[in-house]
């Protein structure tokens, strides 16, 4: 019970989800890989970001002894969520399921959207999820690249942010949804530029409280959960710029980044990015 709590994501965006998880779940050790090293995700082939979130996954579990993963990333999730859950003997836990629960819960009218990713979107994966529910609701998505970008650099307000928001968000404000989830843990930094363009009608939903909820029924149903009253400790870890991610990431989720670390993985990830086919490490790809 003792052990910490792992969650892994692209970049900055799993943040959200850590501080959904930390405020409900005080008590609980958590640890926390931002792979700024090779974020995005959204436009990589998903055979790659599931190839990283097995690296990170198990790193979380061989290296500090987590007792159970958080997939705190969409497209990670869409990629290579069942693998984890075979693979792993700790539970998996994901974004997707809770996000999907929540928007069925938000609408009235049953119109209702969800942006991510285009790897997360072209999936399905959220497709699948509200099938899953079985509520009679009818799913419009869209993909948003370019998000991600804005936010990993600390660019979540201004004229850029909202001419990209008003042309990748126009195709499904057309269609009078009344609800929609952000499918990246990433978009809640843009929360009010794409309320600002959605308009006042549309309730927007993010999946890092519902995840939060999530993790603490599954940890009690396993007799997982920490008892002790005590308070967690919370250890971040970065496989890019480890200043970058303290001070965005400082920003983004509050003081607890100042003792920001590098993952013990990071110099490998460096070598394999500057690294072409032919073993060059100055060349290009």
């Amino acid at each position: 019970m003792d052990r910490p709590i792992g969650m892994f994501d692209s970049g900055f965006g799993g943040l959200t989800v850590a501080r959904a998880v930390m405020d409900l779940l005080p008590a609980e050790d958590l640890v926390y890989i931002g792979d700024t090293g090779r974020y995005p995700y959204g436009s990589k082939p998903l055979g790659d970001v599931r190839a990283y979130a097995a690296e990170l996954a198990r790193s979380l579990v061989d290296d500090v002894g987590a007792k159970a993963i958080i997939v705190a990333c969409n497209t990670a999730t869409a990629a290579g969520l069942d693998e984890l859950r075979s693979e792993l003997d700790v539970p998996v836990l994901d974004v997707i399921e809770p996000g999907a629960r929540a928007i069925v819960r938000a609408t009235v009218t049953g119109r209702v959207g969800v942006i991510g990713t285009v790897g997360t979107v072209s999936s399905g994966a959220y497709v699948d999820a509200v099938a899953r529910t079985g509520a009679p609701v009818e799913l419009v998505s869209a993909a948003c690249p370019g998000f991600v970008e804005f936010v990993e650099r600390g660019q979540t307000t201004g004229d850029e942010v909202t001419v990209l928001a008003e042309r990748l968000l126009a195709p499904i404000r057309d269609v009078g949804i009344d609800a929609l989830l952000l499918g990246c843990t990433h978009y809640p930094f843009l929360a009010r530029t794409i309320n600002d363009v959605m308009g006042p009608s549309v309730t927007l939903v993010s999946s890092a409280d519902e995840t939060a909820f999530a993790v603490r029924d599954r940890l009690a149903e396993l007799g997982l959960l920490r008892s002790d009253g005590g308070t967690g400790q919370h250890r971040f870890l970065s496989s890019g710029d480890i200043d970058l991610f303290r001070d965005l990431g400082g920003r983004l989720l509050g003081p607890e980044l100042a003792h920001t670390e590098r993952w013990p993985l990071a110099d490998d990830i460096t070598t394999n990015n500057t690294t072409n086919n032919t073993g060059d490490p100055h060349a290009t790809t």
